[in-house]
């Protein structure tokens, strides 16, 4: 009798447990179109979070299908468009695992670098990001001198370079009302060496509620 309980009690166990899986809107054993369009379903309730898991069940399912390169650019745009740059670049560096050649490497590096150049969207923040992207289209310039996003990354090249110079500027102000005068120094020496250095320039000039807490 005792025996017969459990199993009833494992046998309920087991289909509400089964219940439960299929009603959490799990999938599997889809074919690559299937994937896809579930997945651009997700996107089009704007529900990240479940394109990301259902991608994880394309990709295991269908390691190199020709659909999947189509899904991680998608969802490499989807997650710069919401600010979401570390996931942006993840998909990124899938597709360059997965599908990256000569032909388009230098697409898939530029994404890269557009997604860290969306990041910087306020002046006064992101010291580490701007140094680091400005490296990163110096090795850009260097490895691909004829790509036809030559004239993109310049101009985001640019506009780094312009944030720093007006950073160091910032800076430099700091150190002179402390009365750091090494510091101030070094900073003033930086500026005065800087190409935007006595160029009529318009300055970036942050919304007043901002300017209460960032300015130094």
């Amino acid at each position: 009798m005792k025996k017969n309980i459990l199993l009833l009690i494992c046998t309920l166990g087991f289909f509400f447990s089964a219940c439960s899986v299929k009603n959490s809107n799990d999938l599997y054993n889809l074919n690559a179109k299937e994937w896809y369009d579930q997945i651009i379903k997700d996107l089009k309730d704007k529900d990240l979070e479940k394109a990301d898991t259902h991608y994880n069940g394309m990709a295991s399912e269908h390691i190199s299908d020709p659909l999947l390169e189509t899904v991680l650019i998608i969802l490499a745009q989807a997650h710069i468009d919401e600010e979401e740059y570390q996931l942006a670049n993840f998909y990124l560096d899938e597709y360059n695992k997965k599908f990256g050649t000569s032909q388009n490497i230098d697409y898939i590096h530029y994404l890269k670098i557009k997604a860290k150049f969306d990041a910087f969207s306020q002046p006064n923040r992101n010291q580490a990001l701007m140094l680091e992207s400005q490296k990163e289209i110096d090795n850009f310039l260097k490895k691909y001198p004829y790509t036809e996003f030559k004239p993109l990354v310049q101009t985001m090249l640019t506009k780094f370079n312009l944030a720093v110079f007006y950073l160091d500027d910032t800076i430099k102000d700091l150190y002179k009302r402390l009365d750091k005068k090494q510091s101030y120094e070094i900073y003033k020496d930086r500026i005065e060496h800087s190409e935007f250095f006595n160029k009529s320039i318009i300055k970036p000039e942050l919304p007043w509620y901002r300017s209460i807490f960032e300015s130094f």
